[in-house]
């Protein structure tokens, strides 16, 4: 799906919208620490898109009271960012755990005092 908008923010809104469906968009855009007008954009783009539906509350005293539901199409998409989302954290992760090992081995041969102490050794050996 060709969607001009940052994938960690799609991801980030609808896992946020699967799981609280009533937020309002100021407190979405508390949640996920973006600009109101970023959250309007972004909720105007899924619900094009038909990944939420927008209905608004019946019985709700203001106006502006909507909940946000994520449509089959939404939860597929999530799940692919998800997948997606996962794969690059592998590839982090394992990048990650080849330097660790290169600068353990490094400050090992540059002091000794490595040797003493635990807590970093116990660290290491967790990782590695």
């Amino acid at each position: 799906m060709n969607i001009p908008m940052d994938t960690d923010i799609r991801f980030k809104l609808l896992s946020l919208l699967k799981e609280k469906p009533n937020l309002t968009q100021r407190e979405m855009k508390q949640e996920m620490g973006i600009s109101l007008g970023k959250v309007n954009f972004c909720v105007s783009f899924l619900a094009q898109k038909g990944l939420i539906r927008i209905e608004r509350f019946k019985n709700a005293s203001k106006k502006t009271a909507y909940l946000y539901r994520i449509t089959p199409a939404g939860l597929k998409e999530l799940t692919h960012l998800a997948l997606k989302r996962l794969k690059i954290r592998i590839q982090e992760y394992d990048e990650i755990k080849k330097e660790i090992n290169i600068l353990f081995e490094q400050v090992q041969g540059m002091d000794d005092t490595v040797r003493h102490d635990t807590d970093l050794l116990q660290d290491v050996k967790r990782i590695i």
